[in-house]
């Protein structure tokens, strides 16, 4: 089969298309014909490398990737299950997270994998997984929004910021989207009652404060993203983002997590580490939101399997409008 393969750590030229043998699967195991992986920070992270403190956990290899097949976002069609597999035939369209993802096959967990929602294409289905997931977790379960509250999510026009913006408005909360000055009106027909262009404005002035703020970026000091709170609001980190901005703020909340014990603000994390973060329940809710019309990925690019590179490049600059998409033929 042809994939999108590395062998050692580095920036995206490592990355080549090649081919390799198909997957086998185990008895509790999926073969799943990717039709279209999504794109993800998590990507760049894995071909880098990076943080280094990941290879010395044994997350992604020491000295060479531990897989040898990138992506984990992926849309397509059950080719194939293991004989302790329930609930899913030869057929089925399915999205989810398949490690190795950018490839003909890939293989993964039964609990990993959702039916695909009919109302969305292959593409706009593998744009779903990390990002809607890291999403709802950051606004619903983080940072527990509730009906008319203010929320503000920093990144809006971002893979995670974009589902964010949408899963907020949802439970019906106020929501104010910082972004760019291009994706103002995507922001705003996503469901924010309020658009930032960061160019111009600066959302941590003090003139107004949020209940809970989900920053993707990291590009505000923790003590400034805590003066846009409410004296008990909620701050969530989104771990990664661009070179020179990676874990941003999460690193001030680790270095200062002592304040945490005596403020009234709530300062949390949320590093999804696929395929272990994510549940069966966290992909369900997600497709459920979209069944119901609360829910629709934002697919600005597509690209074809032989240039996987130039979309982790793309990814990487960090100024990705919705997600990026590879698809495969």
């Amino acid at each position: 089969m042809k994939a999108i393969v590395q062998e050692r750590f580095g920036p995206p030229d490592v990355l080549r298309l090649a081919d390799t043998d198909r997957p086998e699967v185990g008895a509790d195991e999926v073969l799943v014909r990717v039709r279209a992986a999504g794109l993800n920070p998590y990507d760049w992270h894995m071909v880098r490398g990076d943080p280094f403190v990941a290879r010395l956990m044994g997350v992604v290899g020491l000295t060479r990737p531990k897989c040898r097949v990138a992506g984990i976002d992926a849309a397509g069609q059950v080719e194939a299950v293991g004989a302790d597999v329930r609930g899913l035939e030869p057929g089925d369209e399915v999205l989810g997270f398949c490690p190795g993802s950018f490839a003909e096959y890939a293989r993964t967990t039964a609990d990993l994998l959702v039916p695909k929602p009919p109302s969305l294409t292959f593409e706009q289905a593998a744009a779903v997984p990390l990002g809607a997931v890291t999403a709802l977790r950051g606004i619903r379960t983080v940072g527990r929004v509730r009906a008319g509250q203010r929320v503000l999510v920093n990144g809006a026009g971002g893979g995670v910021g974009t589902f964010a913006v949408q899963i907020a408005a949802a439970l019906d909360a106020e929501v104010t989207g910082v972004c760019s000055a291009r994706n103002v009106d995507l922001v705003r027909s996503l469901g924010a009652a309020h658009v930032v262009d960061y160019a111009e404005e600066d959302f941590t002035d003090r003139r107004t404060h949020y209940d809970v703020i989900l920053d993707n970026v990291g590009n505000r000091p923790l003590s400034r993203l805590r003066r846009a709170l409410v004296p008990t609001g909620t701050l969530v980190a989104n771990g990664g983002g661009s070179p020179g901005h990676v874990f941003g703020a999460l690193g001030s909340m680790l270095r200062l997590s002592a304040v945490d014990a005596v403020a009234r603000q709530r300062l949390r994390p949320i590093v999804p580490s696929p395929p272990a973060g994510p549940t069966h329940e966290d992909l369900l809710a997600v497709t459920a939101l979209i069944e119901a019309g609360k829910l629709t990925p934002v697919v600005d690019r597509t690209y074809a399997l032989a240039d996987t590179a130039e979309g982790v490049r793309h990814v990487e600059q960090g100024h990705a409008r919705g997600k990026a998409v590879v698809t495969v033929p």
